[in-house]
């Protein structure tokens, strides 16, 4: 027999758990079925699968919680031996406060912003007398330095807006661990970030919980991510655990069909050779956009010039038929160039022009038409849809607006478009609550298609959906593009997705175009530094990446500083591994030409032979 009286005492065991549905007049749904796990202290277990695959529902379990409408009907669930479902509601509440904290996918939903970061840290150890507001307060610090987060000694007394998305995620993380629970349940805490906040909030994370010798549950649909933080993964489906083991093992031989299939929609590492190649089918004497000069940002001072300027000088082509990806970082203009294409932002400087003509810079100026052909595609469905409107009722809107399309031409015309993002005509009855995320997804992109448009603003559509979901709209968005000849600018931080979808790139950093090109050239050398850092940046499936990338030449420059907005010199200047002092802190960096002559633009001061090419010319 094997000795294990020197094993530690698991943290959470989880022996046959069985949660139903109970809908009123009508037999119990199975919900999760028989799953079984163990967690030890110090160690990380991933529980993976899809959308609806019961990662979430099972990982609340730990809590003694159910989503209204389910309940547990079978199993245990044992807190550091104490069955969450059968204590009292107070023991309940205590465990909560002090054994196990959940960090949820939005650090923005979980902060008050009319609340000072400190007091929403250290809110729960104090109310659950677990240590005094000075106690409290000490230990948030400490936590605020192993997090490396900057200025630790201030950072309490911000409030959330004024701190960046990574960083909030790592100030949820603070306030989970503030108490020194037993338990941390990690619920997607990456999804939303852009990769280089990502790797920095993964490496405090793991650092972090190897310290406190917290046990973690991490629920993500991101294999690559998995491969990173975790040292035993659950893969789930269905409710059912379809296999289960050691990271090492689960990533590099997998066994079940399930699991290898998770394997193949992990979105490739983007480099050359991904991007597609247009015809030109679709390709008319003028673009079907143009940003020409453009500024923009936001306040108005005296001199009715931006109070904070966002995009300087931008410049971008969007061809019928064609897909322009834009990334960038959190903060770097993306959304904020989006917005100005909409008219929901007036440019200060510079035009946008639609067909060869300048629109004007605010939406509340130009015409039906105008709005029509240009459609605006949002990041959070669940946010964009009016949650007390039938289906049919969101997709037949613009066709009414637009196009004075009404009753029985409106119903055909709304099942032809749930036809073409590929739903069901019975959709059309159902509300947004009744749907999946990745199905309303589909029905934001057909409200936006209704009005019949030449260019869709897709603005990081595909980040909250799991791979498989994701990969299934991507491929539903080239679909349309082949058929109708949309163009669609594709906003993203995942320059995977971006690689295997756009035809072009536009690389911003700080509101400028510091590198743009056919996808092919800008992502083969040679790169803009900061181009090079994103690429990095992107996780491997393979456990160990983290480690080994975050030694690299780009990662000890560039992964932990924030984005500078700066009008003096190269913006990139504090993060480039390559710098010129002197030189990029103080001159504006010309824009140079990759002499294979695709039209491949960086800017820097560097000769592109020297970032890895083979010659280039600075226009005079």
């Amino acid at each position: 027999m094997t000795d294990t009286s020197n094993e530690p005492a698991n943290v959470l065991e989880v022996h046959d758990l069985m949660i139903e549905a109970r809908p009123h007049g009508a037999p119990p749904i199975p919900i999760v079925k028989g799953v079984s796990f163990d967690v030890k202290p110090g160690q990380v277990v991933a529980l993976i699968g899809e959308s609806g695959s019961g990662k979430t529902t099972i990982s609340l379990a730990a809590l003694g919680y159910t989503k209204p409408g389910l309940h547990f009907s079978g199993g245990e669930v044992l807190l550091q031996g104490e069955d969450m479902e059968l204590v009292s509601d107070e023991r309940k509440r205590q465990l909560r406060g002090e054994n196990v904290a959940y960090l949820a996918q939005s650090a923005a939903a979980t902060f008050n912003p009319a609340l000072k970061i400190g007091e929403q840290v250290t809110e729960s150890a104090v109310l659950h007398g677990a240590m005094t507001q000075e106690a409290a307060t000490q230990r948030a610090e400490e936590l605020y330095r192993a997090l490396e987060l900057p200025d630790p000694d201030r950072i309490g007394g911000r409030y959330p807006h004024q701190v960046s998305g990574g960083q909030l995620q790592r100030l949820m993380a603070a306030m989970a661990l503030v108490s020194r629970p037993s338990l941390l349940v990690l619920d997607e805490p990456t999804t939303a970030l852009d990769v280089t906040t990502q790797i920095e909030v993964l490496k405090a994370f793991k650092k972090v919980i190897q310290e406190e010798g917290s046990a973690a549950i991490y629920v993500t649909h991101d294999l690559a991510v998995v491969a990173q933080i975790a040292d035993h993964i659950v893969v789930l489906y269905g409710g059912k655990v379809m296999e289960q083991g050691s990271a090492e093992q689960i990533v590099t031989n997998p066994q079940h069909s399930y699991t290898k299939r998770l394997m193949a929609a992990v979105r490739p590492s983007p480099v050359a050779g991904l991007g597609d190649s247009m015809a030109g089918d679709h390709l008319r004497d003028v673009p079907a956009l143009e940003v020409r000069d453009v500024t923009a940002g936001y306040g108005k001072g005296a001199d009715g010039k931006p109070l904070i300027t966002v995009l300087r000088d931008v410049n971008v082509t969007i061809e019928r038929g064609h897909v322009v990806g834009i990334i960038g970082e959190s903060g770097c203009g993306k959304s904020t160039l989006a917005r100005v294409m909409a008219g929901l932002l007036p440019a200060s400087e510079g035009e946008v022009l639609l067909d060869g003509h300048a629109l004007p810079p605010s939406v509340k100026e130009r015409k039906r038409e105008d709005l029509q052909l240009v459609q605006f595609v949002f990041q959070m469905a669940d946010t964009a849809l009016n949650p007390k409107q039938r289906i049919g009722d969101i997709i037949g809107r613009p066709l009414q607006f637009y196009h004075n399309v009404h009753g029985r031409e409106l119903r055909e015309e709304v099942r032809r478009i749930l036809d073409l993002v590929e739903l069901p005509a019975v959709f059309a009855d159902r509300f947004p609550a009744e749907l999946s995320g990745g199905q309303k997804q589909r029905v934001n992109l057909a409200r936006a298609l209704a009005a019949r448009p030449e260019v869709l603003l897709c603005d990081e559509v595909t980040s909250a959906l799991d791979t498989i979901v994701g990969a299934n709209v991507i491929e539903l968005l080239k679909n349309l593009r082949d058929k109708t000849g949309v163009s669609f600018v594709f906003i993203s931080h995942d320059l995977s997705t971006v690689a295997s979808f756009a035809d072009e790139v536009v690389v911003l950093y700080a509101g400028r175009v510091v590198e743009k090109g056919p996808v092919d050239q800008v992502l083969s050398p040679p790169f803009h530094p900061y181009t090079r850092l994103l690429i990095a940046s992107v996780p491997e499936l393979r456990v160990g990446w983290l480690e080994e990338t975050m030694q690299t030449r780009e990662a000890l420059a560039g992964i932990a500083r924030g984005v500078t907005l700066t009008d003096v010199g190269c913006p990139f200047f504090d993060r480039c591994p390559v710098a010129i002092e002197g030189t990029c802190d103080k001159l504006t960096p010309p824009t140079r030409e990759d002499q294979s002559g695709h039209g491949h633009y960086i800017e820097c001061h560097r000769e592109v032979v020297e970032l890895g090419g083979a010659g280039a010319t600075a226009p005079a």
